[in-house]
Order: structure tokens, then C-alpha cells, then sequence
């Protein structure tokens, strides 16, 4: 844990910050504030990351994932005084700021806005936008939360406002924190009773459990990216159809890209692009350098809700898979699957990666999947080939020894 002194703020002495770096550092925050007497007045944990289109000079609609919050600094936080309620602000990036505002009602508080700006200025990350300058989205969230209680939502969030949709997930806070203790009585937030409610069990006549997944139509493909200060790091374009095994019974889910949100961040020797939806807590896929000269996938972790409630957790960091020079891309067209484990598969459609060395936001070369399938041919055809000479001598040698013992008979 990473903590921060801040100067003090009127009304409420010196804070306390503390960023938590995770399994996924680049977007897991936990906040801390203290009153002048060091008793915790507000506690926050989340996850966010930011959708933002825009227009280019050109006419053209570009959209970036701002999912790396990077050194983010948190000027403005605040508990509040009389006059001002609880507030919570995040600077990240090239000019992104993130500020929540809570107000205290008689026996709960409330979100009052959460506003999110972003600077198309920054060319690296807003490339050939047409408009500049520092734009502002802010949006209400109706909902109020007991003042005893800490506000729990693990499922995904979703606001959307004038082309930006900002996506939280893993939320904890409580704003207004009594005697300086924080709450362990949770209010959820809807999605999270829903997953959590246990559907009782109808005696009735079923099938037998089968470990052999239906069959199920083709996924629709999606296109993801990361992006990071550098601009477009990951791109990747694929049809996911996932093949659970659990307590016996077998599912597959197509994903659907159109409900699902994509982040990510982008390193030297490795990548990662993870997925999340309402029922997806996380699908990370986590690319890797080998030899200095070549990339694959290493790594596939799930965390997910099925439809009884539980939880479905795999994870395998020891894959080898959609193998590729760096510099270039993986193409693969046909259907492959990808075996994280027994319980626990992944068919690919259409499959384009390229985790490193990306270029103007475009693909590189790609290598085809194909060409795996001619590295076996090669050896079938030369043995195919010596097979066929062979035969020719043999056919050769009989012919031959057949007509030597038939001019003996002529004397």
C-alpha cells in the first residue's frame, strides 16, 4: 500500500491517501480520509476506467479507453464542513480529473454528482481532434445509503453522457463514517442482491447432468484496444464463446461486445486485456515477451456470476498459445479453443491480436494460423514423396528380377 500526506484542507485537517496497487495496479484505488483528530471520516475502494468517442479533423468518430490512471494525484478531496459535503477528486493522465460530491441527509447520504473532464489537447491520447479544449460530463445517481452502512457494488456500473461512458465495478464506500470506524454492515446495490439472492431448489424431474457443452451459434465478434499515455498499446478483434463445466453441468456463454466493457494496460514484457460485464466480474487475457523476439498468451484468469448465484473462478498462468513475431499480429479465422482447463475452455472466432509494437493504432502484418497447418504438411509431403519413390523401386526391382527369370526359361 502506497500512502500519501496531503497539506490540510479547511474543515477537515490533514488527510491520509492511500492507493492500492493490485493485481491490476493501473485502476485499483482505495482512499482514506481523516478528520483533525485522525479518526476516519470518509473510506472509498473502486475500480473505474473511461470510454471516451470524439471527432477527428477528418470526420471520422475515434474512440480511446483511458483505463491506465497512472501517478494520480487527488488535490481537492475533502470530508467536508458545514457548508460543503464529503467529496472525493482523482487527477490522472494529460489533464483527466475525476470528482464525486456526496450530501448528508437525516439518516443516509447520497451521491450528488459525479463529473469526469478530459483535455483533447493531449495529442497523444486525442489524436487529430477536431475540437479542443477541456470538456466536463457530470451525472446524478439516484440512490441513498443508510449513514451506519458502507456501499457495496462489485457488479459493473455503467454512465453515459455526450459520447463518454465511464464503467465502475468493485465499489466500496461510505462517505459519512461514524466515530471513525468504517461500517462492516454492507447496502448493496441492486445488481449485487440480485447476484447474491439464492433461488430456492423445485423438486423436479431433469436430465442427466452432462459434462459435454450444447452447441451453441457462433459468438459475435468484437474489437478491443488499451490505450496509454503512448496512445493504442493492444488491439483485438475475436468472437469468445465460453465453455464452463460446474457441478456437473455444462454451459457456454457467447459474449456479447456489445455489453461488455474492455481495459487493460500495457508493459515492456507483458499485456493485458481484461473483459467485464454485468455477469463478468473479470476475463483477463495476459500476453507475454519470449525469447526477446516473439509474444503469446500466457496467461487466462475468470471470475464470473452464474445464473445460481455462485461464483466461477479459474485461473492458468502457464499457456502457450496464438504464438507471433513482435512487430507483427495473430490471425486466426477458423475456430480454435483455448484449454485454460479441464472445467474451463475458450473457442475463438475470427481471431486477430497484437498485444505489443502497435503502430498508428493499426495492425501489423499477421501471422496466419495456417501457417502452423503447413509446418505439419511439410514433413507429410516429403514423406509422402520418399513413400511414392519407394514404391517406384520396389515396382522397378520385381519387374526387373521378373524378367531376368523369364529369359532363363527361354534356354
Amino acid at each position: 500500500m502506497v500512502c500519501f500526506r496531503l497539506a490540510p484542507v479547511p474543515g477537515s485537517g490533514l488527510l491520509l491517501l492511500c492507493l492500492v496497487l493490485g493485481a491490476v495496479s493501473s485502476y485499483a484505488l482505495e482512499l482514506n480520509l481523516t478528520d483533525p483528530q485522525n479518526a476516519t471520516c470518509l473510506y472509498a475502494k473502486w475500480q473505474m476506467n473511461f470510454t471516451i468517442r470524439y471527432e477527428t479533423t477528418d470526420k471520422h468518430n475515434k474512440t480511446v479507453t483511458i483505463s491506465d490512471l497512472g501517478a494520480a494525484t487527488y488535490s481537492g478531496s475533502s470530508c467536508g464542513d458545514d457548508q460543503n459535503g464529503p467529496k472525493i477528486a482523482v487527477q490522472f493522465g494529460s489533464g483527466f480529473s475525476w470528482i464525486v460530491n456526496f450530501t448528508e441527509e437525516t439518516y443516509s447520504y447520497s451521491i450528488d454528482s459525479i463529473s469526469f473532464s478530459y483535455n483533447t489537447n493531449d495529442n497523444t491520447t486525442f489524436p487529430d481532434a477536431k475540437e479542443k479544449g477541456v470538456f466536463t460530463v457530470s451525472d446524478r445517481v439516484a440512490f441513498s445509503v443508510p449513514l451506519n452502512d458502507i456501499f457495496r457494488c462489485n457488479s459493473l456500473s455503467t454512465l453515459g453522457k455526450n459520447d463518454v461512458v465511464q464503467h465502475y465495478w468493485d465499489v466500496h464506500v461510505q462517505a459519512f463514517v461514524q466515530n471513525g470506524t468504517v461500517s462492516t454492515k454492507e447496502f448493496l446495490c441492486d445488481k449485487d442482491k440480485t447476484l447474491t439472492t439464492v433461488v430456492p431448489v423445485v423438486p423436479t424431474t431433469v436430465p442427466s447432468p452432462t459434462t459435454t457443452p450444447p452447441k451453441k451459434e457462433k459468438p459475435e465478434v468484437g474489437s478491443y484496444s488499451v490505450v496509454n499515455s503512448n496512445g493504442t498499446c493492444l488491439l483485438a478483434t475475436m468472437g469468445l464463446q465460453l465453455n464452463i463445466t460446474h457441478d456437473k453441468v455444462a454451459l457456454v456463454i457467447n459474449i456479447n461486445p456489445n455489453t461488455t466493457n474492455f481495459t487493460g494496460s500495457c508493459h515492456p514484457q507483458t499485456a493485458l486485456l481484461r473483459l467485464s460485464s454485468s455477469s463478468i466480474k473479470y476475463l483477463d487475457f495476459v500476453f507475454a515477451v519470449k525469447n526477446e523476439n516473439r509474444f503469446y498468451l500466457k496467461e487466462v484468469n475468470v471470475s464470473m456470476y452464474l445464473v445460481n448465484g455462485s461464483v466461477f473462478s479459474i485461473a492458468n498462468n502457464n499457456l502457450s498459445y496464438w504464438d507471433a513475431p513482435l512487430g507483427s499480429s495473430y490471425m486466426c479465422n477458423k475456430e480454435q479453443t483455448v484449454s485454460v482447463s479441464g472445467a474451463f475452455q475458450i473457442n475463438t472466432f475470427d481471431l486477430r491480436v497484437q498485444p505489443f509494437n502497435v503502430m498508428e493504432g493499426k495492425y501489423s502484418t499477421a501471422q496466419d494460423c495456417s501457417a502452423d497447418d503447413d509446418n505439419f504438411l511439410v514433413p507429410i509431403a516429403v514423406g509422402a514423396a520418399l513413400a511414392g519413390v519407394l514404391i517406384l523401386v520396389l515396382l522397378a526391382y520385381f519387374i526387373g528380377l521378373k524378367r531376368h527369370h523369364a529369359g532363363y526359361e527361354q534356354f
